[in-house]
């Protein structure tokens, strides 16, 4: 594999550079707020995700959802379950599981043909305007979900499709922009408190969802998240910049420090090294892992609310809450990764190389174990949600192991290569929610614990994978010599 042959060393500081810059304060600087505002940006990317998950529970007939077969393995509704008695407000709809599968994974069909074009676009003529539009279609689009559904299930599923078109060059074109604004030994911090809005945007998105369905109606779910992201794009367009040089108000000190730090990692080249990129072997490192993580993450992203109502048997404005749950303790867990990342390399001396084997271990293993052992705890309703919260939480130390290496193997083509690792790491968000949905037809434990068992057994492989595979420093192929 051409590229692969580097030294396992520090690379991070560059050697040649003659001219050393003092790094300039975290606080108020312009780098932090680009981590702050894209922290915003990726919240409205995933509220605008996943708000479908919450709402159609609500949406849909419960006379097509409750389980017909008596001998149907299901947990006790809980005594303070208000499930029973609450009426569904607003229109609903008679899809089948087939029907609701398909409209929960098609936002995937589209967000992976966008992935590597907004990877090559973002790395020619930067990220700022390509993930501006890229949210702002997704929330215009967003607005229509009630007429779509008025319609019919398949126009949902076209929307839904299109909606993934607009956000799959988000990622790329932020991984982009952080090559150019990201100083090496800050690049954890950075990158994960923007990434963290994912995160953050799935807290909020689920138990809010939840509330809005049970107090009004499940249109109002996607009319507040789609304007409350037309809003962040006003916001991104107006204070945004491409590349340190280009800011309107960056401080010289900072210019200079961003620049000196990031010396000798990029190319200069006018090409894409197409033939060398896909034989680099510390490529397919990111590519394998990414995959196997999204099999876990999409499935319970999308299905968890799912779980919780038909396994567990808890009501709307519960399912919200606990289907939350999970991923407040991961948005936690992944800026505290993104601190303790950077601490081991700079005061530690850790190479990146095994701060990132580390992070992915961690961020894998420990998800897979936690799943399984969800899928044997039965009805013991607090395990059960101890155990996901447990997993989904550890899975945020992933961000800084194979989620950041794109960064640290080739600047210069970090937005292309998110894109194309995250192109492979749709097909997930594609198939497995249809998968869970295939082996679920009867709601049982039974059938939900082979679920995690598929899921988990991808996951260790994705860890030992980028464990045995994995690099820290930049290759050859990405550089000029």
């Amino acid at each position: 594999m051409e590229g692969s042959g580097d030294e396992d060393i520090q690379p991070l500081l560059s050697r040649e550079r003659k001219t050393v810059f003092p790094p300039v304060s975290a606080c108020c600087s312009s780098r932090y707020n680009l981590a702050i505002l894209a922290f915003w940006g990726f919240f409205v990317v995933y509220a605008l995700r996943v708000n479908l998950s919450v709402a159609m529970v609500a949406m849909l007939d419960d006379n097509v959802t409750s389980p017909k077969n008596g001998s149907v393995e299901a947990c006790p509704p809980h005594s303070n379950s208000t499930q029973r008695n609450h009426v569904k407000k607003g229109k609903v709809y008679d899809w089948d599981s087939d029907s609701q599968g398909w409209i929960l994974s098609a936002f995937f069909f589209g967000y992976i043909v966008t992935q590597i074009p907004g990877g090559y676009l973002a790395g020619r003529y930067g990220g700022k305007l390509l993930l501006g539009f890229g949210i702002l279609g997704t929330s215009c689009l967003t607005l229509l979900t009630p007429l779509a559904a008025s319609l019919s299930a398949y126009c949902v599923i076209v929307l839904r499709v299109t909606e993934g078109l607009g956000e799959g060059v988000t990622f790329p074109a932020m991984h982009a922009m952080w090559a150019q604004w990201a100083p090496p030994l800050e690049r954890s911090t950075l990158v994960s408190l923007s990434y963290a809005g994912a995160q953050f945007g799935t807290v909020v998105s689920l138990p809010l969802s939840g509330i809005i369905c049970y107090f009004l109606d499940w249109s109002y779910v996607f009319y507040i998240f789609g304007v409350f992201g037309v809003a962040w794009c006003l916001l991104w367009f107006l204070l945004a910049s491409n590349t340190p040089e280009t800011h309107p108000t960056i401080s010289n000190a900072e210019r200079a420090y961003i620049i000196s730090s990031l010396h000798g990692q990029h190319s200069v080249k006018n090409y894409v090294p197409w033939r060398s990129l896909w034989k680099s072997l510390p490529l397919w490192a990111i590519i394998v892992p990414h995959f196997c993580y999204n099999w876990t993450f999409y499935t319970l992203l999308t299905l968890l609310p799912t779980y919780m109502q038909e396994v567990l048997q808890f009501d709307i404005k519960e399912n919200g809450f606990l289907s939350a749950l999970p991923y407040l303790f991961c948005w936690m867990v992944m800026i505290s990764a993104g601190l303790i990342a950077d601490c081991l390399i700079k005061k530690y001396n850790f190479t990146t190389s095994a701060v990132r084997k580390m992070c992915t271990i961690i961020g894998m293993i420990g998800p897979a174990i936690f799943l399984v052992a969800a899928g044997y705890v039965g009805c013991n309703y607090k395990v059960a949600v101890l155990f996901l919260t447990i997993s989904s939480a550890l899975g945020g130390f992933s961000v800084c192991g194979f989620n950041i290496n794109h960064l640290d193997i080739a600047p210069s083509y970090a937005g292309i290569l998110l894109g194309i690792t995250n192109t492979f790491a749709t097909i997930p968000g594609m198939v497995g929610p249809i998968v869970a949905k295939a082996l679920t037809f009867n709601h049982t434990i039974a059938q939900w614990r082979t679920v995690f068992y598929i899921a988990a057994a991808i996951d260790v492989f994705g860890a030992v994978f980028f464990t045995i595979f994995g690099k820290g420093a930049v290759q050859s192929w990405a550089i000029n010599h």
